[in-house]
């Protein structure tokens, strides 16, 4: 149990309102309201007011650090005395999870409309394809492709906005920190609260993944007619658009406690790594969108050309697997 619980507790069991406590400490009830919801945490001189007026001992209203700290070991890394080492308070902790939870819907949604930027040049070139609505070649291709680079413009711009708002704090993310009194337990208490909402945000998403081609093989069995395959092929990609969404959403939300507390991809030893792949990832994507592009409009076959996608991911993961052993070995012989 965190202080802000342990108050919030004490105040119940003594039957007070936030304002009854706020006045025997001399403070206003929103300090009150903050510390109970964890927006904040008191200072030490009222930690002690709070220990005389609910009659427990400090140690009791703080132990839960101390708790926290043993159950989770800081593995120790050697500081860069180049930089100072920043603090982050409870204040900011909390900023930064508000604005991951909102920024979280925006980066799932852009990345939506990559994904489904060429389902309605797909469905046209079908069309046109089997003589079906009268549609020219030509002009199919100029509608799918407007509605291809609308999306994908669409999807930028919600991309750097998104950007631009968390400029401020994307040092958390690449940079060590420390962390003031209180934080830690109070993301570890949200992260734990989340963590089923997350895994079946995960689940979703993957299940969508893997069932969204079983419409298509099922027609390819069927030996079902061309404009039949296009149009499950443009389902396709919206169900696999769909599932990803899903997983973003969840997993920026998630990404976010990693993030304050320093685990996972975003521990010490991880940013250290991390500083020198961002360089390889920017040129790697940049290059598999060229090639994804290129084949494409060289092909006009955006019904197949997608299978870029998932074997570039594959690639990726086993190339950044092979440079991070090589950093991991680079970093032990240094």
């Amino acid at each position: 149990m965190i202080l802000a619980d342990k108050i919030t507790e004490e105040r119940k069991k003594n039957g007070w309102s936030q304002e009854e406590l706020a006045d025997q400490l001399g403070v206003s009830r929103q300090a009150v309201s903050k510390w109970e919801s964890a927006g904040s945490v008191p200072d030490l001189q009222r930690v002690i007011q709070l220990a005389e007026v609910f009659g427990v001992s400090t140690d009791y209203l703080l132990k839960d650090e101390m708790e926290t700290a043993a159950a989770y070991p800081v593995t120790y890394v050697e500081p860069d005395h180049t930089k100072p080492i920043r603090r982050v308070s409870m204040e900011e902790a909390n900023e930064f999870l508000e604005m991951k939870r909102k920024s979280a819907p925006v980066i799932a949604n852009a990345t939506f409309l990559c994904i489904i930027s060429p389902t309605l040049l797909i469905l046209l070139a079908t069309m046109a394809d089997s003589s079906i609505g009268k549609i020219s070649g030509t002009l199919a291709a100029g509608i799918g492709l407007l509605f291809l680079f609308g999306a994908i413009a669409v999807a930028v711009s919600m991309f750097i906005i998104s950007g631009t708002r968390e400029s401020h704090v994307e040092h958390l993310s690449k940079e060590c920190f420390e962390t003031e009194y209180g934080v830690t337990g109070m993301v570890k208490e949200k992260r734990n609260a989340y963590e089923s909402t997350f895994t079946k945000g995960l689940v979703i998403g993957v299940v969508l993944c893997i069932l969204s081609v079983v419409p298509l093989v099922m027609a390819g069995l069927q030996e079902a007619p061309d404009y039949v395959c296009g149009a499950l092929t443009a389902l396709l990609l919206v169900i696999i658009a769909t599932g990803v969404n899903i997983m973003i959403r969840v997993g920026t939300i998630k990404s976010s406690f990693d993030t304050l507390l320093q685990e996972s991809e975003y521990s010490k030893e991880e940013k250290k790594a991390k500083g020198k792949l961002d360089a390889l990832s920017g040129v790697y994507w940049c290059l598999v969108t060229a090639i994804y592009l290129g084949w494409s409009f060289w092909t006009m076959r955006w019904g197949f050309t997608w299978i870029v996608w998932p074997v570039a991911g594959v690639l990726f993961a086993a190339i950044h697997g092979v440079m991070r052993m090589v950093i991991g070995i680079e970093d032990k012989n240094q």
